[in-house]
């Protein structure tokens, strides 16, 4: 199957109607495809890594309950019966930890690495008086990361992880993803508090 980025748009609109969850998808696609050169070397394909963060979550809003066989399993059914191919689907499953799929791809573990990131980054945005990722800098995310409260249900856990199993700084992985939305910041409803 050839990989395909309208295609994938249409799937995640089938199942995905609400706008926050599209636009967490569409910041996981960005913050990937920036990771598909660094991590996976210039002949990676930018598009499949893409594909992967905009599909990673696109059944959680119709299935969301992983114990009754819902997210990502329902995904990777979808997936599989539409024929993509085994590497997406892993990469996808892989991202949700309590499935037991290893991350055994640097494109599996860039996902996991990236997936609770970019939603922190939006929230630590939202909150800002300019509601910008432009003047976001990593010690404040990094601040927001010890505030439990803040933002309670992104797993502070997996953002460390993530890092740590792609093998970067946690620093450097914050800048890095930030400076990824930034040119996407407006679909993110991001980008000053006038235009909102």
């Amino acid at each position: 199957m050839m990989l395909d980025r309208q295609n994938a748009w249409e799937l995640l609109c089938e199942y995905t109607k609400g706008k926050s969850l599209r636009q967490h998808a569409i910041a996981v696609e960005a913050a990937m495809r920036a990771c598909a050169p660094r991590y996976g070397g210039a002949e990676i394909d930018a598009d499949e890594w893409g594909i992967v963060g905009l599909l990673h979550d696109f059944d959680y809003e119709m299935f969301p309950d992983p114990d009754a066989g819902g997210h990502p399993f329902k995904g990777a059914n979808i997936l599989c019966g539409r024929g993509y191919p085994d590497r997406v689907i892993r990469a996808i499953m892989g991202h949700a930890s309590y499935t037991g799929v290893p991350r055994d791809t640097v494109m599996a573990r860039a996902l996991f690495a990236t997936d609770e990131l970019c939603g922190f980054l939006v929230a630590c945005a939202l909150v800002r008086p300019s509601r910008s990722l432009d003047d976001l800098e990593v010690s404040s995310v990094k601040k927001k990361l010890k505030d439990k409260a803040f933002a309670r249900t992104v797993n502070r856990d997996d953002i460390r992880d993530g890092a740590a199993e792609l093998g970067v700084d946690m620093d450097e992985h914050i800048r890095f993803v930030i400076d990824a939305l930034r040119p996407i910041q407006r679909e993110l409803g991001l980008g000053g508090a006038a235009e909102n």
